[in-house]
């Protein structure tokens, strides 16, 4: 009698899978945090609201880490992706005023590759550490003939938590605010079909330190950001994603009478982007609405809490700078400004 199909016949390893977890499980228990009640591997994950909250109100967030991917599968740099995964949502949970508490991320293949699974994983491990959030599970899903041989795609989902009186709503921001901007670490998570473009375009064969920029991990503000707002308030945050500074200032706005005047010369480009700019002949507006161009987060302040901000945030690891401003629509605008 002939053997019977088994699942792994038809392209699924569940000892790979239960292997996978074996190998995460120490990452995954080094971002945990007093309120989890439960541990890796089951169905649900269960955490009690931290107790210091009197009207704790949930944010949540899902994102992913695009096309940056290809870049990771076709130079073997997986290790610093899992930190854009986690970057990419807790900042973007972070600009309501919300601590990042908990993720889950989701990893789907067409087989697995447990090594190269590991160190994606430990990387998003790594990010919840910078984040402080805990890494409460995911899913590792195997899916022979639907992703060619050894591509992945990560998606993630971050839920924060947040005093309801403590949100930050945009509605205090007024005429006279000043903009404080915070370096990124490069592109991010961000712009990455363009980067590829023209690559592929310019034949460019990507030296190491331009592969080294092209793929440094998306900063996670939360720590900095946090610290900050025990000592000063902020009344507006936006994460400078997908759409630039253009399109991701205005978000943080809830009053069509204000705009924001930013300064274009206030801050140096990162070479990377001075070298995209030019490779692709991409203009300056272009870029502007595509990529951070060195501004990962923006932080509005009152003009008297500016000193503070600047010395808070620079103790807590970031490059501030004043970018900008808030100011009335109709606001004259000289050259190397920019009205939003």
């Amino acid at each position: 009698m002939s053997k019977g199909l088994t699942y792994r016949d038809a392209g699924v390893d569940i000892d790979a899978g239960n292997e996978l977890i074996k190998r995460i499980a120490p990452a995954c228990k080094a971002t945990h945090r007093p309120e989890i009640l439960s541990g890796l591997g089951g169905f649900a994950a269960l955490a009690e609201l931290p107790s210091r909250y009197q009207q704790p109100v949930l944010v949540t967030g899902t994102d992913g880490v695009g096309t940056k991917l290809k870049l990771a599968i076709e130079n073997n740099r997986h290790d610093s992706v899992g930190q854009d995964l986690v970057a990419m949502c807790a900042n973007d949970v972070l600009v309501t005023g919300a601590e990042p508490f908990l993720f889950l991320d989701y990893y789907a293949t067409g087989k697995l590759d447990v090594d190269v699974a590991e160190r994606v994983i430990n990387g998003i491990a790594h990010g919840c550490q910078l984040a402080g959030c805990a890494l409460v599970g995911g899913e590792t899903a195997e899916m022979p003939g639907f992703y060619r041989s050894g591509d992945y795609d990560l998606a993630g989902f971050c839920i924060g938590v947040v005093e309801r009186r403590d949100i930050v709503h945009g509605r205090n921001i007024a005429v006279g605010h000043k903009l404080i901007g915070l370096a990124s670490s490069g592109p991010h998570s961000n712009g990455y079909s363009l980067i590829r473009r023209i690559v592929e375009d310019k034949g460019v064969e990507l030296a190491s330190t331009l592969l080294d920029e092209l793929m440094a991990p998306t900063r996670i503000y939360a720590k900095s950001t946090l610290a900050l707002r025990e000592r000063v308030t902020v009344s507006g945050m936006a994460h400078i994603t997908g759409g630039g500074i253009i399109e991701n200032l205005p978000r943080m706005f809830t009053d069509d009478g204000i705009a924001a005047l930013v300064d274009l010369d206030s801050w140096t480009w990162p070479t990377v982007f001075n070298w995209l700019a030019q490779a692709g002949n991409v203009e300056q507006s272009e870029m502007l609405r595509t990529f951070n161009c060195g501004i990962g987060f923006v932080l509005c302040v009152e003009a008297d809490a500016v000193d503070a901000t600047l010395d808070i945030l620079e103790a807590n690891g970031e490059t501030a700078t004043v970018i900008g401003e808030i100011v009335t629509p109709d606001a004259a605008v000289q050259a190397g400004q920019l009205l939003i």
